[in-house]
């Protein structure tokens, strides 16, 4: 028998944006209903007809098929069109990939790379608009917090609901709750409703039903980045426990650590697609070549921030280049009252708990001029060689050290998903206790 229980061939998914709650089992068969009875689509936006899908368009057919030991959801659509209407966009296109008993595999990429409607496809969440899944065994899905659980109900009475919808038996159940409830760490709540408990105690408790009610597959998306370090630590042990024991683990994750410590093959994911499919080193050291920190952002002051003296106006911030020769690219706008004195500006590098790390000390001459105006800063900074793990930027602007006129936190994030060699040098200094990365300035008028 072939050891293979998840197969994908020729997936894709369409979306229509701006419409909600379509794609699901319960509003196809609601739309099929109205198709039928002669009547509009009940998911069409106000004043849109269905004229257009009504003519030459093959009816979807959502029936099940069963293949041999694999239940297979399929939808024989054709090919789907390259096509698209101005309101709709391809979530997934043309996805096929197998995965085996006892494989962690590890899916990456960016932001609406479709890596969630993967797996809410594979979770039967959704149905595809053209392809075939086939998957053998009972899965438990981890998709966002909360998944499966009623709020009305208390943490007990989910466990035996999530556990019953896995077709496990109320002996079988009991056997595991003590289990269950020590590894989630909330015996206290046990008996109050879920609705009450806090977003980390509602992850905790459904991964440790998810892994503990012994699922032949287990997917789990970037929900445990809710949970405190010491229980992310805890979840990625189990996960490893449950593949030691012959099921499967689906694992979405932005922590490129986690992935290449726990995942024994990776796939990455960009536009709907998959662009590499191999082993943790090579998946992500490829994915770090297409995004290796993924920044373009422009900030505007919001209305509610106060306004001093010399305020930021405009931040652009963009990233060219790999590590270990990433640059990061600065266009300041800055708007003076006339009642400042003449300033400079800096950078604060910070990591994932908001420490600033390096600190970018753009040197203009002459310095920012204080009269009354706009003026525009341009600055490069040669970052050094940065782990993995994610980045935000601060920008400063002060007459002195001790003398601050505006500060803005958190204007751009970026993540770092793969280290450059070890052993490299590079020529930073360190001042005021931070470490000073080269960097060029250029002021120019407004």
């Amino acid at each position: 028998m072939s050891d293979v229980v998840i197969q994908v061939d020729h997936l894709w998914k369409k979306y229509r944006l701006g419409v909600l709650g379509t794609g699901t089992l319960r509003h196809d068969f609601n739309r099929w209903l109205h198709r039928t009875l002669g009547k509009g689509d009940p998911y069409a936006k106000v004043g849109e007809g269905q004229k257009s899908e009504a003519k030459g368009t093959k009816k979807e057919d959502r029936s099940s098929k069963i293949a041999p030991d694999l239940q297979s959801p399929i939808s024989d659509l054709p090919p789907p069109a390259s096509s698209l209407r101005d309101d709709e966009m391809w979530a997934l296109r043309d996805v096929s990939f197998e995965v085996k008993q006892g494989e962690i595999l590890g899916i990456i990429g960016r932001n609406g790379a479709g890596k969630s409607t993967l797996l809410k496809i594979l979770s039967r969440v959704t149905v595809p608009t053209s392809g075939e899944v086939r998957v053998k065994g009972r899965i438990a899905s981890l998709l966002e917090v909360g998944t499966g659980f009623h709020p009305e109900l208390t943490g007990r009475e989910n466990i035996f609901l999530n556990g019953a919808i896995l077709g496990m038996t109320k002996g079988e159940i009991k056997k595991k709750f003590d289990e269950i409830v020590a590894f989630s760490e909330v015996e206290k709540f046990i008996d109050t409703p879920v609705k009450r408990y806090s977003s980390g105690m509602y992850v905790r408790l459904a991964f440790a039903v998810a892994a503990h009610l012994d699922p032949e597959i287990l997917i789990v998306d970037e929900v445990l980045a809710v949970g405190d370090a010491q229980f992310q630590k805890k979840c990625l042990g189990k996960l490893d426990e449950v593949a030691k024991a012959g099921r499967t683990v689906l694992f979405v994750s932005h922590n490129m650590i986690a992935v290449r410590s726990l995942c024994t093959r990776v796939v990455s994911m960009e536009e709907g697609q998959l662009r590499h499919d191999g082993n943790p080193q090579e998946a992500i050291a490829k994915y770090s070549q297409v995004c290796p920190a993924a920044l373009g952002r422009s900030w505007h002051r919001p209305s509610s921030l106060p306004r001093p003296s010399m305020a930021f106006e405009t931040i652009a911030a963009t990233l060219r280049g790999h590590q270990p020769q990433l640059v990061l690219q600065c266009d300041v706008w800055l708007e003076s009252s006339g009642q400042s004195q003449p300033a400079f500006i800096s950078v604060d590098i910070c990591d994932q708990f908001q420490t600033p790390i390096m600190q970018a000390l753009p040197t203009c001459n002459p310095f920012i001029p204080g009269q009354r105006g706009k003026c525009r800063i341009d600055f490069e900074v040669d970052l050094p060689p940065l782990i993995p793990g994610h980045y935000t930027l601060d920008f400063w602007v002060g007459s002195h050290f001790t003398s601050t006129t505006d500060y803005v936190k958190q204007v751009a994030a970026f993540e770092v998903v793969d280290s450059p060699a070890p052993g490299r040098s590079f020529p930073h200094t360190r001042d005021h206790g931070f470490l000073v990365p080269p960097s060029r300035c250029k002021l120019m008028p407004a």
